[in-house]
């Protein structure tokens, strides 16, 4: 949806920008000329009010960017090049969180506060963006009784918007920084704040409550109303399935590991959280299976809920099959620019120079892509020893995996240039040379695969030189799709019934059954979760995570993930790693490049590339100064 269109057509929203003013308490006290407006014109028909809460889609934050090389994964999952200091994965790397406001290149968290220019300047701006949101949002619904001109309808639109934005952009904040000030009411702009900072519960208690009053107020699905300005012009409209899957999630952070310490002292799952969880995740899927509003992309599509080619600059998170149209993305990031932002540059960055004579070099660890298992279901218990059960066999490393193994990610002897002819026939230039000494492995040391792996879930694995430039590529992540709804449905119905098979009273499904409907989707075919698995909650615990960690990947999900159970400073987590092999002597290269996923190595084995030191203090970005600087309510986070 573009916001603009709607915007374009209210004259009064320059005035409300204005009147509304930013982030900053300074800017507060500076009057316009304009701020005489009346505002109770501003806010007395649905169609100004509605101007007036447009703006709070353009500050949903861009994560990725135009112009620069985002980075979004900060966990175990992938490595830049070892030598670049300016991606702020460097700085998570090696423990300097300040860089969230600092880093030249890949932090979407930096401070500002400009919704009219997210793309090119703000790149994403979560810090300064929520807050001038969350400001927006209470004054928006501090003048709810002037809108006097609308329906019954239309005011529980209004309202329903409003109070999700307030939650969701304190939700967005408290993953990071830990518990908050939650804003709920507009500040006075001649006095300094004095709103205290809350513990993590606390926070997520207010934010609850606003999606849960969101939830009640917005329909399920906003097609199906009368409203008539934005017909066309909802496919990012928060609804009813969008409000209970992040107050889901909310509760389900909430009761996780980290932060059930933060506000208890007690490191275990908070089963009472996990419960609540499960039934605003129950009830959002049971939603969701009748209307069929969000479906799974059936996996011969499965690229389409990242990126389009050749496609108009199609918004990605959907597909029409067979005169059906699936939609996955239930909210994506800001869709700001997407004809450009990210094949102009950050394309570049998955392919060595040999392919892609540009860009800063990112690829996927070898400990990472271990989390890829067996397409009958079961996990690689040790890369480098054959396990019968499971049947795999780290000669023949790459046969019989995960479908999405194949989907996510390139390995040796598969085709990276399309046209042999554009490299000069050179057979290690068009076909993925990641053997030990390899041309991929040895040209350019600092920008060569390193990991011995390279990522194509974003991009196509056939990609000549230059084609972030002239392929028409439009990539978005999602904040939350459905497969994720079905997994963090059970990881909550497991912790909170502390089985496999628990499940909330409103959903049919139970927690394995979920995680057995995502290998379910359509053409995917992953085998069930092993028996062995469903015997205790621990050890179904591993599984549901590492499903997690396939479906989920290089999505920006882990390194939050990691944090909240716990796991970021723990070993084996802790490393990057990369694989070295030969190829089978007396096998020629021809073989290998006609079936690369049966080719057979020898010497197959894994290095640490990198060790990353975290302690306490890593859990939780620090507040800048100047913000725990304005009154002594607001602390800093342990450790900063």
């Amino acid at each position: 949806m573009k916001t603009n269109v709607i915007k374009s057509r209210l004259a009064i929203i320059t005035i409300l920008l204005i009147i509304v003013g930013t982030s900053s308490c300074e800017k507060y006290l500076d009057k316009s000329p304009l701020a005489d407006i009346d505002e109770g014109v501003a806010f007395q028909s649905f169609r100004n009010f509605q101007g007036f809460t447009e703006e709070l889609y353009n500050c949903v934050p861009l994560i990725t960017s135009i112009g620069s090389h985002s980075a979004w994964n900060f966990g175990d999952d992938e490595m830049w090049e070892p030598t670049e200091t300016r991606i702020f994965a460097y700085n998570i790397d090696h423990g300097d969180y300040w860089a969230w406001n600092t880093a030249i290149f890949g932090s979407w968290f930096k401070n500002g506060g400009n919704p009219t220019n997210t793309a090119r300047v703000d790149k994403g701006n979560l810090w300064g963006l929520s807050w001038y949101a969350i400001r927006k949002a209470n004054i928006g619904l501090g003048n709810l009784d002037k809108l006097t001109e609308a329906t019954e309808e239309e005011r529980r639109l209004i309202e329903g918007q409003l109070y999700f934005f307030r939650g969701w952009f304190h939700f967005m904040l408290m993953q990071y920084w830990g518990g908050l000030p939650y804003i709920d009411e507009i500040l006075p702009p001649d006095q300094a704040p004095r709103v205290a900072r809350l513990n993590y519960h606390e926070t997520a208690e207010k934010v609850a409550s606003d999606l849960q009053r969101a939830a009640e107020l917005l329909p399920v699905d906003w097609n199906a109303t009368t409203v008539g300005p934005t017909m066309g012009n909802n496919d990012r409209r928060p609804n009813k399935i969008m409000a209970l899957s992040f107050l889901g999630k909310n509760l389900l952070l909430a009761g996780s590991p980290l932060m059930n310490q933060e506000s208890t002292g007690d490191r275990n799952y908070n089963r009472e959280y996990c419960i609540r969880a499960a039934a605003a995740l129950g009830e959002a899927l049971q939603i969701a299976e009748t209307t069929r509003l969000y479906e799974l992309i059936p996996f011969s599509h499965y690229s389409r809920i990242f990126y389009t080619w050749n496609q108009n600059y199609a918004v990605p998170g959907s597909v029409t099959v067979d005169g059906h149209r699936y939609t996955e993305a239930i909210m994506m990031e800001n869709p700001a620019e997407i004809n450009g932002r990210f094949r102009w540059n950050q394309v570049n960055d998955y392919r060595p120079m040999d392919i892609n004579n540009s860009g800063i070099k990112v690829y996927p660890t070898a400990n990472y892509v271990d989390f890829y298992g067996m397409e009958n279901g079961l996990p690689i218990a040790n890369p480098t020893q054959a396990d019968s059960e499971s049947g795999y066999d780290p000669q023949y490393p790459w046969r019989n995996r995960d479908p999405r193994f194949y989907h996510d990610i390139m390995f040796d002897g598969e085709q990276a240039v399309l046209n042999g002819g554009y490299v000069g026939n050179d057979e290690y230039k068009q076909y993925a040379s990641l053997f030990t000494g390899g041309l991929y492995r040895t040209a350019n040391p600092t920008k060569a695969v390193f990991t011995g792996y390279m990522l194509s879930k974003f991009i196509s694995k056939n990609m000549n030189q230059w084609d972030g430039y002239a392929d028409n590529n439009a990539f978005s992540l999602s904040l939350l799709r459905l497969s994720d709804v079905y997994l963090l449905y059970a990881e909550a119905a497991s912790e909170g019934y502390d089985s496999p098979n628990g499940k909330s009273p409103n959903f049919s499904k139970t927690a394995v059954d979920a995680v057995n409907f995502v290998r379910d989707r359509p053409g995917l075919g992953v085998g069930h979760v092993h028996a062995k698995f469903l015997s205790s909650q621990a050890a179904f615990r591993e599984e549901y995570r590492r499903e997690r960690a396939v479906e989920l990947a290089f999505e920006g999900h882990r390194f939050i993930d990691l944090r909240r159970w716990l796991l970021l400073h723990e070993r084996p987590y802790t490393y990057k790693m990369g694989i070295e092999f030969n190829r089978a002597p007396g096998v020629p290269n021809s073989a290998v490049y006609a079936d690369p996923k049966n080719a057979r190595v020898i010497n197959f084995r894994q290095t640490i590339l990198f060790e990353r030191k975290f302690s306490a203090r890593h859990y939780w970005f620090p507040f800048l100064v100047s913000d725990i600087s304005m009154y002594p309510e607001f602390s800093q986070n342990p450790g900063w």
